[in-house]
């Protein structure tokens, strides 16, 4: 489980974005100044700082200037200041990313999620998404740990969806790239096999989205 620290000296912003990480799966701990983020990053591992400019004692620039001297961890910084000089001074100081005052928790999670990401080792045989799996060589798919029992097409078929998130796909266009190039079957092949792929995907299946007229596509 990832670790954030959330540092800012308004509790009520504090509460949110932990309310936020936990609903995301996240442990989070916060701190209200920078002192005493320092003082936690010397003694715990975190996997993310989210950290606010405007704080008394010490300043954002300031404590995320010591904190890259003590670790290597991911800052993301809060700011209602939205002037270029100040992202771009944070940006200097190894800020990952910046988000400005008033802001979604839903963005701020967005944002975390990529930056975790960016620190797990690409497995490039391996497609998934969320507790969706499906190991490219190896030819098995996994729906949240239970082996599916799909058959050779299927897993093709999914296989070419996952590759191709969020990008409607015509039946035509399935079929050629699925089925092969050279294929002449009913574009009625491929809604047959997406019912069946579906029937096996659990959770997951809903989506497989439908795109009238078109096709289908997977969407995340």
């Amino acid at each position: 489980m990832a670790r954030i620290l959330i540092v800012d000296d308004e509790q009520n912003i504090r509460e949110v974005v932990r309310e936020y990480c936990e609903l995301n799966g996240y442990e989070a701990d916060e701190a209200e100044d920078g002192m005493e983020a320092l003082e936690k990053l010397k003694t715990a591992h975190y996997d993310c700082v989210v950290l606010d400019v405007m704080m008394p004692k010490l300043d954002g620039f300031s404590t995320c200037r010591e904190i890259k001297r003590i670790c290597n961890v991911p800052v993301i910084m809060l700011s209602a200041r939205t002037e270029e000089y100040d992202k771009l001074f944070g940006f200097e100081l190894g800020v990952d990313d910046y988000v400005s005052k008033p802001f979604s928790p839903k963005e701020l999670m967005a944002r975390i999620k990529v930056i975790l990401e960016r620190g797990k080792p690409v497995d490039k045989n391996t497609l998934r998404f969320d507790g969706l799996s499906v190991d490219v060589l190896g030819r098995t798919v996994t729906v949240d740990g239970v082996r599916a029992n799909l058959t050779p097409k299927e897993i093709d078929l999914l296989i070419y969806l996952l590759s191709h998130p969020n990008i409607a796909l015509s039946r035509r266009t399935l079929l050629q790239e699925v089925w092969g190039f050279d294929y002449y079957g009913e574009d009625r092949t491929v809604d047959t096999h997406i019912k069946m792929l579906r029937r096996n995907l659990g959770r997951y299946r809903e989506r497989i989205v439908t795109v009238h007229g078109t096709g289908y596509k997977f969407e995340t």
